[in-house]
């Protein structure tokens, strides 16, 4: 306790003779600058200064004393933190000797009447050097050792990573004592490191003797430093914590860093993201700014998972406002409570209304002439789109026709679609819907409004996506439930979508479909087994896996793109254009008015098979074709053409 209290008064002497004194600070380096006149004399001579040498030391003490107090001033060397020395700060430190040595040479040699020899100066460069740095770095070696060396009653902590995070990490932990972390040891897997010694801490092994670490250091919890690790690196470090039976966290990636106070204070359970491996995202923040800075956005679905995250993203490039459209009540409600907290400077407006209300749009565009709209309300569940045909086109299609056309009307300079890679040789409604929607955007181009698309997979935490699904059944006890062992699906996060999203927007110059780079696709049942593990759980001992066959619709692979689409590449290397044959030649307007004919009527046969003319690569399910079959006799033709179906 002593120690703690002598190291907190140390600190708060330093704090203030910083802040509040400049005067003592000065003083030392005056000192500092003359001590090191008077040692360089001493040792001209042997420490015998001859009598004759005095006054030209004392002429010479000032000079130096000057010149090098203006030279520190003029590379505001003064300002640098005592506390925090660097190698930088040790550099300016030279240079600013050297300067104020050099200015003080002139009047020295040119004008003094006293002769000094010249190793003189020499010597006083180096000596000043010396001086100057060693006060520094002093007050840094006091205030480190005089620190409690970590908190030896806090949790018994092995660092997994002594890489550059991982000795960050074990600095901080060790110089502030109010952490709960008593670190002792570090494990890496370059065997190089192992058996060396990292500010005294030990590196005992790597990941495979973490167990044999564990139990030798009676170790209660593992952190995770390495921030750029693949998500199969993570997955085999918290296979290996889990075996060894002891906790774990993780610290953030660099890009959730930056605006914080360090590494310690962002030490957090690890999330299913940090699984998948996927780095930050490179924007060029200049021109989504240019593109959004004082406009006003308008975003419909703006309630929903990427609707919302659009909003989130958006308001952090200044727009004039932000008109938040969707009819979901209470999700708009709290979207607007958060952007009018996070983001108090930029107005938000709500605006209750569905897409398929053309009147309610032309009086929300109206209202706001907004000039950059995103168009992410859809209907987007698989197996429920299986079941209610007319619901999803009415809402995908008409809903997606009723934003288009009321932007050309209002004057919408630029409209971005959010597709989905269901969209690709679709299998499901909700995917032809999809790819519909895109055709009739692509047609939508009259050289005022600019309409692209932007076609991705899933995203991970979504409304009614799986991992939500999952988490919820392993809170329950289990089972977790998979269709398929091979099902496999694209994931991003919803942040890292909504950013490219806002990226892509400032590329189109009209009439592009864009894909996201989506990695590397992930089986769904090692989601979920990861899923466990993150819950600190084994998977099939403590939580079943159980399949239960594919739902109506699925495909076990998605795509992002059909073999006959051109792939184009983009400066950004997650962002890629493909243009497919896309709009039929008589345009969309013909095949609007029949499809909305068969909804009106309710006439599934007639519906699905002019989708199926429109989008050629559908395959409709076994569920949408046995509905089709059972709702009314069928012409011989028909069949062959339901039976050609079902085969492709």
């Amino acid at each position: 306790m002593q120690n703690v209290n002598n190291s907190l008064a140390l600190e708060r002497l330093i704090h203030l003779a910083t802040k509040y004194n400049r005067r003592i600070l000065w003083t030392l380096r005056i000192a500092a600058f003359m001590a090191s006149g008077v040692a360089a004399f001493a040792l001209r001579f042997d420490f015998a200064i001859p009598q004759h040498y005095v006054r030209p030391m004392f002429l010479a003490l000032c000079v130096w004393s000057l010149a090098k107090a203006l030279s520190f001033l003029a590379l505001k060397v003064h300002r640098s933190s005592w506390r925090y020395v660097s190698t930088d700060d040790l550099l300016r430190l030279g240079a600013a000797n050297l300067v104020g040595s050099a200015i003080a040479c002139v009047p020295l040699l040119l004008i003094s009447p006293y002769f000094i020899p010249r190793s003189v100066y020499i010597l006083d460069l180096l000596l000043g050097c010396m001086f100057t740095a060693g006060m520094r770095l002093a007050v840094r070696v006091v205030l480190d050792f005089s620190k409690v060396r970590g908190n030896h009653d806090g949790k018994r902590t092995l660092i997994y990573g002594a890489g550059d995070a991982g000795v960050t990490l074990l600095r901080e932990l060790r110089q502030n004592s109010a952490l709960a972390y008593n670190v002792v040891g570090l494990i890496d897997d370059d065997v190089g490191k192992v058996g060396s010694y990292i500010h005294h801490t030990k590196v005992f092994g790597n990941g495979a003797a973490l167990s044999s670490v564990v139990k030798s250091q009676a170790a209660e919890l593992v952190l995770i430093a390495m921030p750029s690790a693949s998500g199969t690196q993570m997955t085999r470090i918290l296979q290996r914590c889990l075996e060894a039976g002891v906790a774990y966290k993780t610290i953030p990636s660099l890009a959730e860093v930056i605006d914080s106070n360090g590494l310690a204070s962002q030490i957090r359970d690890v999330a299913v993201e940090d699984l998948l491996g996927r780095n930050a995202v490179s924007l060029d923040e200049t021109a989504i700014s240019s593109k959004l800075e004082n406009q006003v956005v308008l975003v419909t679905g703006a309630a929903g998972s990427i609707g919302s995250e659009l909003c989130r993203q958006i308001a952090r490039f200044r727009p004039r406002a932000i008109v938040g459209y969707d009819n979901a009540e209470s999700p708009l409600f709290h979207l607007e409570g958060e952007i009018r907290r996070s983001f108090p400077e930029v107005p938000f407006f709500p605006e209750i209304g569905s897409i398929q209300n053309p009147r309610r749009l032309a009086d929300v565009l109206q209202r706001h002439s907004p000039s950059i709209l995103y168009h992410a309300a859809a209907y987007k569940h698989v197996p429920m789109m299986e079941d209610h045909i007319f619901e999803a086109v009415e809402n995908n299609v008409f809903g997606t026709w009723n934003v288009a056309c009321a932007a050309a009307q209002y004057g919408v300079a630029d409209f971005v679609m959010i597709s989905s890679d269901k969209a690709v040789r679709p299998t499901s409604i909700m995917g032809l819907t999809k790819r519909v929607a895109e055709l009739l955007i692509h047609g939508m181009q009259n050289g005022e409004t600019r309409y692209v698309s932007v076609r991705f997979g899933n995203v991970l935490g979504s409304n009614g996506s799986v991992i939500p699904l999952f988490k919820s059944q392993i809170a329950g006890g289990g089972p977790v439930t998979v269709t398929h062992p091979d099902m496999r699906r694209y994931f991003m996060t919803i942040p890292e979508a909504s950013q490219l999203v806002l990226q892509a927007s400032t590329m189109g110059t009209g009439g592009e479909l864009f894909v996201l780079d989506m990695g590397q696709p992930v089986r769904i049942v090692d989601l979920a087994r990861n899923l466990i593990l993150l819950s600190g759980l084994r998977p099939d001992h403590d939580i079943r896996i159980e399949f239960t066959g594919t739902r109506p619709g699925e495909k076990l692979y998605e795509e992002l793109n059909t073999l006959d689409e051109e792939t184009l590449p983009t400066w950004h290397e997650k962002i890629k254009i493909f243009a497919g044959n896309g709009v039929p030649p008589e345009g969309m307007t013909p095949h609007i008015d029949s499809i909305r004919l068969y909804c009106e009527e309710r006439d599934t046969r007639a519906l699905i098979l002019h989708l199926k003319d429109l989008v050629p690569d559908y395959n409709p399910s076994g569920h949408i074709l046995r509905s089709i079959l059972g709702s009314a006799t069928l012409s011989p033709a028909l069949v062959f053409r339901v039976k050609s179906a079902l085969m492709n």
